[in-house]
């Protein structure tokens, strides 16, 4: 089956570049079973599941000189053991060492002649535990059509369920003279083509799933946000390197609950001020400038439900938009429940504010939704100018009970977002089953501090918990 990739879809992948690859990573840690986690079983469990991602199994060919989009054809020669692969550290496989292996996987681009998706079995990890770490384009994964693979791998219950035999049968793969007549039949049909890719540009940065529902409001969003203008300058901006460091956090979501409750505001207000807390002490430990007027700007798309939900059968069966919101964390604020108040007055003032999706709900989903939350909320991001803010921040709400993997439980799950052009940090923020997940991606030679940050994040928790008393 061939289509023509969407113009966002194409922009994601023509963007991407050696220093940025444009991909979506998770890691998720599992309790290793009595009789393990095999490798075999993760493909079967993988295969099983590939008839509701068909994209998984398509590949991206470019049109001779360009005289149209790229388009998805079936790879038939796909081979889901290159893209399933077995790793093991060594001992005494620890944390850190898992780490620096997701940052040096995390660093390479992904092969443009295959499927744009890897998966790794990480074994040898202490404490009986195991990994999985995905890495998917992000031209792959629109929320609609294709949804993250770690989204639906993931079960509700130790029994994975039944599922049909899957006879796929690949198309046969377009010749590049069937794809030039192909564009060149477009244009002749089509002379308005052009126009129509520059419209899906600014509708389809809100990543919705509800086609171009609410496209005045979607464009309103989109203007106000550029006209913000560009972010303040700061040390997260410089020339990003090749090479990754990678750190986690994870903190009690009751903690943020309680926060949440004594100033009533939004769990998500709770973990932006967490994070201006945490940079306001990187920025002092680096001695650089920090006046009581210091902001540092942060992408942090929210995840919201569409008006026809609200309307209808009400939140929680769906979320087909994730919204850009930009805010200026006041890091130059000492106080830390003044830096509280005037991030969620900012929300508060932010159009989305009343249909945010929250971890109570969210729980109707099917799967395991924030795989493919991170990934829609950085397609929004990479869909703005890098130059608008100082790092993206995706905060999403997962499931508040236990979930399986091949009927593995699913212990800690963290996002690896990609850091975008002279943006050397980015943090993913998850809420599973009681607990907050920080994935702190950064660029190794600009950041080579990174690893403070999980103690100073839990500084800056610990600051508001204790205002809270």
């Amino acid at each position: 089956m061939v289509s023509r990739l969407s113009a966002s879809d194409a922009a994601f992948f023509h963007l991407e570049n050696t220093a940025t690859p444009m991909y979506v990573g998770s890691l998720s840690i599992l309790r290793k079973p009595r009789a393990g986690l095999s490798y075999e079983t993760l493909l079967e469990t993988v295969e099983h599941r590939l008839p509701q991602i068909p994209r998984y199994r398509q590949k991206v060919r470019e049109v001779t000189l360009g005289l149209a989009r790229p388009v998805w054809v079936d790879d038939r020669d796909f081979d889901i053991t290159y893209h399933i692969r077995r790793s093991a550290l060594p001992s005494p496989g620890s944390d850190a060492q898992l780490h620096d292996l997701i940052a040096r996987l995390g660093s390479r681009p992904l092969d443009r002649t295959r499927p744009l998706w890897e998966m790794y079995l990480v074994e040898g990890l202490t404490k009986n535990r195991i990994a999985i770490y995905t890495k998917t384009h992000q031209a792959l994964v629109n929320g609609m059509t294709a949804l993250e693979i770690g989204h639906v791998i993931a079960d509700r219950s130790q029994k994975p369920p039944e599922f049909g035999e899957d006879i796929w049968i690949p198309a046969r793969e377009p010749s590049d003279r069937q794809l030039v007549l192909g564009a060149i039949g477009e244009w002749i049909t089509r002379p308005t083509s052009q126009l129509a890719a520059l419209r899906d540009t600014v509708t389809e940065v809100a990543t919705s799933a509800s086609e171009l529902a609410a496209v005045g409001r979607r464009v309103a969003e989109v203007a106000r946000t550029v006209a913000r203008g560009t972010a303040p300058s700061s040390p997260l901006n410089t020339t990003v390197s090749r090479n990754r460091r990678f750190s986690v956090d994870q903190h009690r979501l009751e903690d943020y609950r309680l926060v949440r409750a004594r100033y009533n505001c939004d769990i998500n207000d709770v973990v932006l001020a967490v994070v201006a807390g945490a940079l306001r002490n990187w920025l002092l430990s680096r001695g650089e400038p920090v006046t009581p007027t210091t902001t540092v700007r942060a992408m942090a798309p929210m995840s919201v439900y569409p008006d026809a939900e609200l309307d209808s059968s009400g939140p929680g069966q769906a979320i087909s938009e994730v919204s850009p919101f930009l805010v200026d964390l006041p890091v130059g604020e000492g106080n830390p429940v003044v830096r509280l108040s005037q991030i969620a007055h900012a929300t508060e003032s932010h159009p989305t504010a009343g249909s945010l999706v929250d971890a109570r709900t969210i729980v109707t989903l099917s799967g395991f939704a924030p795989p493919t939350l991170h990934a829609m909320g950085i397609r929004v991001a990479t869909g703005f100018s890098a130059r608008l803010f100082n790092l993206l921040i995706t905060n999403v709400p997962g499931a508040q009970k236990q979930m399986y993997v091949a009927g593995t439980k699913l212990l800690e799950t963290y996002a690896v977002p990609p850091l975008l052009q002279n943006q050397v940090l980015a943090i993913g923020v998850t809420s599973y089953d009681g607990m907050l997940y920080f994935g702190i991606n950064a660029d190794r030679d600009a950041m080579s501090d990174v690893d403070v940050l999980p103690s100073l994040l839990r500084e800056s928790l610990d600051e508001l918990l204790e205002a809270a008393k």
